[in-house]
Parts: structure tokens; C-alpha cells; sequence
């Protein structure tokens, strides 16, 4: 692999393998990729596998955006064992009987659709203090935590496995599938925790088109990884696309607003230059009137 690191600008879908940090999948990536800039939206536990997009170059602008994308999961609940983390990963700190019904685990999966609170695990990123919760965690400690608004849209049993349930999860974004499972069986009187996580779609992207680091590793010619990198836009298409002129892209260069016809009433949007409709950036749109700069990309990198 070449010292000298590529200015390589894309998103690449990562499938990620059980047992490896968000970190670790997206520096391996990034190494074989030979690339300059990389970040990634959104972590998965080391106990999760699937989706995991990866920023490079001026994607990165654009990776806390696909952060607020709704998620899918499916995942496996061990009911009659609660652990210290809410997953397999945990000590088990108590366990109870399983004796319920495929309707009463029903009738309580289906209380936890809609708007609910979650309050996050203690094993978490989150920080108190200026400290990750798992760190006081790990010393026996812990601390209050504010409940989180959070937006379950469906909540579905795949299958029951005796006291294993597999079940698939659309959730907002920042949702804590570990806190469903301990909280759906605290509910049920019994206990759960997660023994098994994959991450299936974020936003419109989906598991179906993502790699493994396997697959990459397999590839010889660096170009060909190359080729697998989608459009930095590809993360933003639930935003409205405006085309622009030369003239309106080279205001909003200079941090000028431009106006505008045709627009939504608020909101962000996607821009393009309509010569060549390449990619300009993110606007926000002002009394649906306007279009002022939010998030561009290089100038360097446009066809002007």
C-alpha cells in the first residue's frame, strides 16, 4: 500500500462483522482504500454486525446528516436474563422464569410502538461530566439519566426460539436496541437482554448493497475499491434537490444567500450546479424564499 494517501471522496457500505468497533471497521477501510479522510456515522457495538456507512473525503461533510436517518434492525432478545449492559456482551445479573404467551409478548411489543422514552444503558458512549458513561459503569458506579425521546414506527415478532425471540426493530435515530430489550422485559415480568444485532437499512441505504472486509481484502486493484465508493449526496436523498446557475453556485461560495423560486416553505435541501448537475452542498431554505449556504462541498472538486 502507497504512503501517500488518495484524496478518494465517497460513501462506502460496510457490512460489519461481529466482535469489531465501528472504529477498528473503518480504519481497516480506510487503510485499504488508502485514503486520506474517513469517518463514520453512527457506531455499532462490537456485538453488532451489518450496515455501517463510511464517509471519505468531502462525504465526511455530510456524515452527521445521515446520523438522523431512521434505522432498521433485526435482532435476537434472550428473554429470562437480564446482564449488566443489556446485551450478551454483560454479566448476567439476575434471572427470572419465562411464562408467557405468543399474544401476551405481542400485546407488550406493541405498547412500545410509537413515541417513547428511553432512558440510555449505563454501558454507553453518552457522557457525564465530560466522562463515557461506560466508564463510570465499569467502576460500579452509576448516575441519573435524562430520558430520551425516541419514535419506535414498528416493532414485529419474526420468531420465538423457546426462550429466544427474533424480532425486527424501525426505530429513529440514537435508539438504544439494548434498552427495547431489557425494557420490553421488565414489562413482561421476566427479563431480556440483546444476544444478537444487525443493522439492516439507514435512511435509504440498505444492508443488500453493502461489502464485508473480506470482500475488500479480495479485491487486488486499489481502483476497483475505489469504484465501490457511491455519491457523497446518495445519504441525502429525503431532501428536495434544487438546481442552481454558475452565478447562484459562485454566491453561495462567497457565503451569500440566494433567492429563489420554487422552494419548501423551510428545511434544508440538496444543491446542484444544473450545468453537468454536479453536486454543490446543502442550502437552508429562509421564509421559502431564499437558499442561503449550510454545508458546501470544495470548490476545488466542482467542474466550474
Amino acid at each position: 500500500m502507497s504512503s501517500q494517501r488518495a484524496n478518494v471522496s465517497g460513501l462506502l457500505l460496510l457490512d460489519k462483522p461481529k466482535g469489531l468497533s465501528s472504529n477498528q471497521a473503518l480504519q481497516d477501510a480506510k487503510y485499504l482504500l488508502n485514503a486520506k479522510k474517513a469517518g463514520h456515522t453512527g457506531s455499532l457495538d462490537p456485538l453488532a454486525t451489518g450496515l455501517l456507512p463510511l464517509c471519505f473525503g468531502e462525504a465526511t461533510k455530510l456524515s452527521c446528516y445521515l446520523l438522523d436517518s431512521d434505522k432498521r434492525y433485526q435482532a435476537v432478545f434472550k428473554l429470562g436474563e437480564s446482564t449488566n449492559t443489556y446485551d450478551a456482551e454483560g454479566d448476567i445479573c439476575e434471572t427470572r422464569p419465562v411464562n408467557i404467551t405468543r399474544e401476551q409478548l405481542t400485546d407488550a411489543m406493541e405498547k412500545f410502538i410509537g413515541v417513547i422514552y428511553q432512558v440510555p444503558p449505563m454501558y454507553s458512549a453518552l457522557k457525564k461530566d465530560g466522562k463515557p458513561l461506560y466508564e463510570l459503569a465499569r467502576q460500579g458506579l452509576e448516575v441519573e439519566r435524562e430520558p430520551r425521546r425516541m419514535l419506535l414506527h414498528s416493532f414485529d415478532l419474526l420468531n420465538i426460539n423457546d426462550n429466544e425471540i427474533e424480532v425486527f426493530i424501525h426505530s429513529s435515530s440514537g435508539f438504544y436496541v439494548r434498552s427495547l430489550a431489557h425494557d420490553l422485559g421488565e414489562s413482561l415480568g421476566c427479563g431480556a437482554h440483546v444476544c444478537e444485532l444487525r443493522r439492516l437499512g439507514s435512511g435509504d441505504l440498505s444492508i443488500d448493497d453493502a461489502i464485508s472486509i473480506e470482500q475488500l481484502k479480495q479485491m487486488p486493484d486499489i481502483a476497483q475499491r475505489h469504484g465501490l465508493l457511491k455519491p457523497a449526496d446518495q445519504v441525502l436523498n429525503h431532501l428536495d434537490s434544487i438546481e442552481l446557475s454558475y452565478h447562484q453556485v459562485q454566491r453561495l461560495l462567497q457565503g451569500q444567500s440566494i433567492p429563489q423560486s420554487g422552494l419548501p416553505s423551510k428545511g434544508l435541501v440538496r444543491l446542484y450546479l444544473e450545468s453537468g448537475y454536479q453536486f454543490v452542498g446543502i442550502g437552508l431554505v429562509v421564509q421559502g424564499r431564499s437558499i442561503k449556504p449550510k454545508r458546501l462541498v470544495n470548490p476545488q472538486t466542482l467542474k466550474l
